[in-house]
């Protein structure tokens, strides 16, 4: 009963199911790559690096940040702040994760290993940038922007020039939607003094940005199916990405209330389709 407990704490200290977002950009790098399949074996190690690599940053950023999550109303209930897991419950998974991501990268090749530390590093950045500079949006959307380029690690060991474009695409299109979901602590990190673009330049500032950001994604991923040389179907499937970012700022802008349905649903539906359309790209064409 206490491990199940523990395992539920745990999974919400880490939002688990937002791992969707960093998945299916892992596994396209991974099927372009390989021309398709790519093999069970990668599959299993691609899932634990995924998975471990997220649960290090997740885990990282809720211990460094009990002391401004215990102020904030919107983050005092999460386990870390009120008494479900101790620091040293947290610095043990922390730990762990780290480990386990490292152990994985060992034995998927070479230069997986030599970048695992260096992930590490950009994977805690985030929860530190944001002490004194509002450029941790960008520094978010770098650590996802990792999740293509270690698919490609994984299965070509290199690092072709269509995945960078694919991992720009990632980087700008989480710095874009962190941006609308940060519009809620606006007020927070001005009186707190933290540093982020919404505090800075308020919320219409916020969006003129997030916009941009939005669009720099879509091109980065028109750029990407070029480099690639995908079909018509992953072009397709990138529109229909860029018509469900214009959804989100639709929503995102008909007030605070609705900003969580723009972050969750329509980004969590978004990585799939990119996914599912490039995939059906490859096969239409074996």
């Amino acid at each position: 009963m206490q491990l199940k407990r523990w395992l539920r704490n745990f999974s919400e200290l880490v939002v688990f199911e937002h791992t969707l977002f960093s998945l299916p950009f892992i596994f396209t790098a991974m099927v372009v790559a390989a021309g398709g399949w790519f093999g069970w074996t990668l599959l299993g190690l691609g899932l634990l690096a995924a998975v471990s690599a997220r649960n290090f940053a997740m885990g990282f950023n809720r211990l460094v940040d009990r002391r401004y999550d215990a102020l904030n109303p919107r983050t005092a209930s999460r386990p870390s702040v009120d008494g479900r897991l101790s620091v040293r419950a947290m610095t043990l998974f922390v730990a762990a994760n780290a480990l386990l991501f490292v152990a994985v990268s060992y034995l998927i090749n070479a230069l997986a290993f030599k970048l695992a530390l260096p992930f590490l590093v950009i994977l805690g950045a985030y929860s530190l940038i944001k002490r004194f500079s509002a450029s941790a949006h960008l520094f978010l959307g770098l650590a996802l922007a990792l999740a293509p380029i270690a698919g490609v690690v994984a299965v070509l060991g290199a690092v072709p020039l269509w995945s960078i474009a694919l991992a720009v695409g990632g980087l700008f299109w989480v710095a874009g939607f962190d941006l609308l979901y940060a519009l809620q602590d606006e007020a927070f990190d001005r009186q707190l003094g933290l540093h982020s673009i919404p505090a800075r330049f308020g919320q219409g500032g916020t969006f003129v940005i997030a916009r941009l950001f939005h669009l720099i994604a879509f091109g980065a991923w028109l750029l990407f199916c070029h480099l690639a040389d995908l079909g018509l179907l992953a072009l397709i499937g990138v529109a229909i990405c860029g018509a469900m970012l214009i959804a989100e700022h639709k929503i995102a802008a008909q007030g605070m209330e609705h900003i969580n349905r723009a972050f969750f649903t329509v980004n969590g539906y978004l990585g799939v389709i990119f996914f599912i359309f490039i995939v059906g790209d490859q096969l239409w064409r074996m």
